[in-house]
């Protein structure tokens, strides 16, 4: 059996990186926008960067959506980054049409919304350096081993996840503007508000412990 992790590519971002960060980490990764690829891989990553709108547009359109939902069912190892942490939420308002007054609807795998940080004395985006505080559950979180608490990360945002979000699945939550969920992880779900492949050694040790996971060495 393959052991490839698919870095699903639906336009949004550059990827290169992620494929990049991965195989420094030691896996067999590509990237594609095949939804066929999806339901045959080792392990998924979504990552990316742009409106939620926009993004489930295509992932609804293309058919990935389904493929990601049925691979999550599967119990196949799933990693989101950034907007592919968002987009695990059940549902989001960036990009919406504000005359419709609702919200566009996400994958649903984790409860919760995502929503804009606000801060008049702080500035939005979230672009830098910060630090992720790991609770309890992130402590026994496997995508967590070997990082130490307090570790920086490389965040580039202006939406996270609201109040609202499963307080069951988050391992570690970042403060700037308001405390949001930086880490989450529900079974064979994992995903991070910040970019590992960006995020020098601390993320790369993310990317070692998801590679290993796939390759069921956890």
């Amino acid at each position: 059996m393959s052991r490839e992790i698919v870095v699903i590519d639906y336009h949004k971002g550059n990827l290169k990186s992620v494929e990049r960060g991965l195989v420094e980490a030691g896996a067999s990764a590509r990237i594609t926008d095949d939804p066929s690829a999806i339901a045959g891989a080792a392990g998924l990553v979504l990552p990316g960067v742009g409106s939620f709108a926009d993004a489930m547009n295509y992932l609804r359109g293309s058919g990935q959506a389904d493929q990601i939902s049925l691979a999550i069912r599967k119990g196949i190892p799933f990693l989101g980054i950034c907007l592919g942490l968002q987009l695990l939420l059940d549902e989001g308002d960036e990009g919406a049409d504000p005359d419709a007054l609702a919200p566009i609807p996400g994958l649903g795998v984790i409860g919760g919304t995502c929503a804009r940080i606000e801060s008049r004395r702080l500035k939005v985006p979230h672009v830098g350096w910060d630090t992720i505080d790991i609770n309890e559950r992130g402590r026994s979180c496997p995508l967590l081993t070997g990082v130490d608490e307090g570790a920086t990360m490389y965040f580039t945002h202006s939406y996270a996840a609201a109040d609202d979000i499963d307080a069951d699945a988050v391992c570690a939550r970042t403060h700037y503007g308001r405390s949001f969920a930086s880490v989450v992880w529900r079974d064979n779900v994992f995903a991070c508000q910040f970019h590992p492949e960006k995020s020098s050694r601390s993320g790369l040790r993310i990317l070692e412990n998801f590679t290993s996971l796939v390759a069921g060495g956890r």
